[in-house]
């Protein structure tokens, strides 16, 4: 019986990729978000093919009055001999990216950059586009070489590179691993978690994370299945919007018993790669009204917890949760408004569950965390 138990767990850490994740601060600027990227599109409609909506969302946790953001990122190396990064793995996008060594703007010379005259395995294209964003904007280059993500081996994998960057220069990270759906690719090329699973290293189309709270460590992204130890009771499966995307229907939205929000009008992003809760501009106004934006810590305990009902089930936001303390020490809440009618569910909500992103059955399953 223990020979049993012991092929059990060997077989269960071969199925399983785990990636320790670290939880850092940061300060971020103003995004405006999809309007200016709107007209930027409008403008140059020939780009369409190159540009996407969805990769906004890896800075849709900057804060809009610079406030500091929550955010989790890990290690991933690239090229040969490797070169290792800091990466926020992102379901808010498709793309890789890191900076190269040859961009020299000022955002770029604060991170690792990498080395592509060092890598023996580095194959260029001549594929070159500008993504532009709220906050500024951002000239990559695609090029292929090898990525190490954890166990995972992935050769001859396409990836983004930046050679010039304008207005990032307060992020923490080297760059981004996006692990949303394949059409959400800026670049067009195929994500590493799907040429993983096409190419069979990855057994079960999944992937998950446990985010810790507070302070703690142990914060986990793991992929090819889930580990049970990290929630309590049963996953709740919800099913996507479209297969083609990390949205979720929610039946409603209630704040002191009172719905602010309706499933026919009412979607969330489930994005990783987000600090904050963010929502139409006029249903997050009247929430700040409700507890202010500015609250004494003193009062966290007798605010109202903010509770998404997704598919029958109501997972409440506590106080504790929404309610985040800047550099000064004042407390502010962390909602933030967007210009569409749809909603982007960040860490500081994320982080209270267990979440597996299944995309072999294209849905999302939810727990509390331990």
């Amino acid at each position: 019986m223990n020979w049993l138990v012991l092929l059990g767990l060997v077989a269960f850490s071969e199925c399983i990729v785990k990636i320790p994740l670290r939880r850092v601060k940061t300060m971020r600027k103003t995004l405006s978000g999809k309007n200016m990227l709107n007209n930027f599109l409008k403008e140059h409609a020939y780009r369409l093919s190159q540009i996407s909506f969805h990769d906004v969302s890896i800075w849709g946790g900057w804060c809009s009055t610079g406030l500091p953001g929550i955010f989790y990122m890990g290690n991933i190396t690239i090229g040969t001999p490797p070169q290792e990064f800091q990466v926020v793995f992102d379901t808010g996008s498709s793309d890789l990216w890191v900076p190269s060594v040859f961009c020299n703007s000022s955002a770029c010379s604060t991170h690792i950059r990498f080395r592509q005259c060092q890598s023996s395995t580095f194959q260029p294209t001549n594929k070159m586009f500008w993504i532009m964003y709220g906050s500024g904007r951002m000239k990559r280059v695609v090029a292929h070489d090898t990525v190490l993500i954890g166990d995972f081996l992935s050769t001859d994998q396409p990836f983004s590179l930046s050679v010039a960057e304008y207005g990032f220069e307060d992020r923490r990270s080297d760059g981004v691993l996006g692990l949303n759906y394949p059409n959400q690719s800026c670049s067009r090329a195929i994500p590493i978690f799907d040429k993983l699973k096409n190419e069979g290293a990855i057994s079960e189309a999944v992937s998950a994370f446990y985010l810790s709270k507070d302070e703690q460590e142990g914060s986990v992204v793991m992929f090819g299945g889930v580990d049970h130890r990290y929630y309590k009771g049963e996953l709740n499966w919800v099913p996507l919007v479209q297969a083609d995307d990390w949205n979720l229907h929610i039946d409603r939205i209630t704040m002191k018993r009172e719905v602010i929000a309706y499933s026919d009008s009412c979607a969330a992003m489930v994005d990783t790669g987000a600090s904050h809760i963010q929502g139409p501009r006029g249903l997050v106004n009247n929430i700040q009204k409700l507890i202010g934006h500015y609250v004494s810590y003193s009062a966290v305990n007798t605010l109202p917890s903010i509770i998404f009902t997704i598919n029958g089930i109501n997972y409440p936001v506590p106080a504790r949760a929404y309610i985040l303390k800047d550099s000064r020490g004042r407390c502010y809440t962390a909602f933030r408004e967007t210009s569409t009618e749809s909603w982007v569910l960040g860490d500081v909500s994320l982080r209270l569950h267990f979440l597996v992103f299944d995309q072999g059955n294209d849905r999302i399953g939810l727990a509390p965390a331990v």
